[in-house]
């Protein structure tokens, strides 16, 4: 649970830096994957813990 909490907010603050930071574009994508790794675990422990 703590490793899917910090890939979400290390996600959330490199889309926010690519967001904000016009030369580093590729941080919106890497945070984004990131934010999408985060999710999937989640959703993964959720999964297991109902079944």
């Amino acid at each position: 649970m703590a490793l899917a909490l910090i890939l979400l907010i290390v996600g959330i603050v490199l889309i926010l830096l690519g967001v904000f930071v016009e030369a580093a574009k590729f941080l919106l994508w890497i945070g984004l994957v990131i934010l999408l790794i985060a999710i999937i675990a989640w959703l993964m422990r959720v999964v297991k813990r109902n079944a």
